[in-house]
């Protein structure tokens, strides 16, 4: 089971109220600071280490967990192509790492966050999936990966990148997969765009997400993995 991180002061609005997607604007990546924030529906999302939105979008994008995924012929080719293999909370600090070096310049991935994701790491509310490029003579090389925040039956996606053609989405297809076996209820992506949207991501209100959020947080969910 997850660790409590300690309590922190600061209380989030409620996202319902807020007239718009931003509900609250600060510096504080504490590992409890965080965590309220999520149950709360609301993320961060820097745009400098000293400028910060945190946000709740209406609408909200999610991947529908209770519908069997149907991955486009290219995805699942590569998906069982011999030389990918999957992991969960290997290389978690390398993933992130690894999102916010694909993004370079602009990237919100700033220090502070990443100590601060690294921290709800390991206290086991944080996650990651990795792909590793494997062959009979090297050593695995990562080659793409996803990571984010598990709450009760809650996951929130946060970033994924690659190295190899197709390596993201591998493994946001494995994480859904995984999602789906540990019977997680929602799946949060946040914001729609088009590479999103044509993995199957949908975009409900945020009323509607929240009250799901409300139900999925209240309850357990299985172990995602347990490595290679």
């Amino acid at each position: 089971m997850p660790t409590e991180p300690a309590p922190t002061e600061i209380r989030f609005p409620d996202p319902r109220d807020a007239p718009g997607d931003v509900v609250a604007v600060g510096v504080d990546f504490r590992a409890g600071t965080l965590l309220s924030a999520y149950r709360a529906g609301i993320f961060p999302w820097p745009q400098s280490s000293r400028r910060v939105g945190w946000f709740s979008p209406d609408p909200r994008a999610i991947f529908p967990l209770e519908k069997t995924p149907h991955w486009s012929r290219s995805l699942r080719r590569a998906m069982r192509a011999k030389d990918l293999s999957i992991t969960v909370d290997e290389a978690f600090a390398d993933v992130m790492k690894a999102c916010g070096d694909e993004r370079r310049e602009g990237t919100w991935i700033v220090p502070a966050l990443v100590e601060g994701y690294a921290r709800l790491f390991k206290l086991g509310w944080a996650h990651s999936v990795e792909v590793w490029e494997t062959s009979e003579n090297a050593k695995p090389v990562l080659v793409g990966g996803i990571y984010g925040v598990a709450i009760g039956r809650f996951f929130s996606g946060e970033s994924m990148f690659h190295r190899r053609t197709d390596a993201s989405k591998v493994a946001f297809a494995a994480l859904v997969e995984k999602l789906r076996a540990a019977d997680y209820e929602l799946f949060d992506v946040q914001v729609q765009n088009p590479h999103l949207e044509s993995l199957g991501i949908v975009e409900i209100p945020r009323d509607a997400y929240l009250d799901r959020l409300e139900a999925a947080i209240g309850k357990t969910a299985k172990p995602l993995g347990d490595g290679r």
